[in-house]
């Protein structure tokens, strides 16, 4: 890969980016690509309705930790309101996404998968779709949109509900696991105690999990929306 491949990635929430695709960032990073991970919510503009700007500054802090053992990645911080998006204005989320895609030119795009549970992933997939659509000139580098499984929502959508989580595309992030683990480490606030998916032993089960379905020590899994071979 070139060296001024652009890749942007989509993250909800502080530690999206590292559930869901963090061995891939590292990956990518120790290649020489430029990789971008924006966190799109927080406090927002307003007062939130349930958590103070402390509580989101100290979320913040662990990203910033976090990241460091993912190559230390572009990192930028927007602020639409944390678990509010279902009842934020449309266009504004669109508008957010749209900008950054529009002033970074990837050629990857990540987001969230599109039937995840949490309402806020699946605005910010809608809007990422919405700024993605390939007779837009601003979108015109783009060759991947991908969205990424993050386990503590992803799969907590039944599949008699919504389309469950069926990856085509694999990233190999052999050698690459221990910093996904890593910067998991750091988000302190986040741990789950006894045995949930995000516990350190779980997302180390995942990666083997498929990794074994393309015959490798560990992947990442993604579902491919728009994949342009050049």
């Amino acid at each position: 890969m070139s060296a001024s491949r652009n890749t942007l990635v989509i993250a909800p929430h502080a530690d999206d980016e590292t559930l869901g695709m963090g061995a891939t960032i590292a990956k990518k990073i120790a290649a020489g690509e430029n990789v971008t991970v924006a966190i799109m919510t927080g406090h927002g503009e307003q007062e939130h309705p349930l958590w103070k700007p402390e509580l989101w500054e100290s979320l913040r802090a662990e990203t910033a930790k976090a990241i460091v053992h993912l190559g230390n990645p572009n990192l930028e911080f927007c602020e639409l309101p944390g678990v509010c998006l279902s009842e934020h204005p449309n266009y504004d989320i669109n508008m957010a996404v749209a900008g950054l895609v529009e002033r970074l030119n990837p050629q990857e795009l990540y987001l969230p998968y599109y039937h995840d549970l949490h309402h806020d992933h699946r605005e910010l997939a809608h809007a990422g779709l919405v700024a993605s659509r390939a007779y837009l000139h601003s979108s015109q580098s783009l060759e991947l949109v991908a969205m990424y499984e993050t386990p503590t929502e992803t799969h907590l959508m039944p599949a008699a509900i919504q389309n469950p989580f069926v990856p085509n595309l694999y990233e190999n992030v052999t050698g690459h696991l221990h910093s996904k683990l890593a910067a998991w480490a750091e988000y302190a606030s986040q741990q789950h105690q006894g045995f949930s998916p995000r516990s350190p032993d779980a997302i180390k089960a995942s990666a083997t999990l498929r990794g074994s379905e393309i015959g490798v020590e560990a992947a990442e899994a993604f579902v491919a929306i728009r994949w342009v071979r050049n």
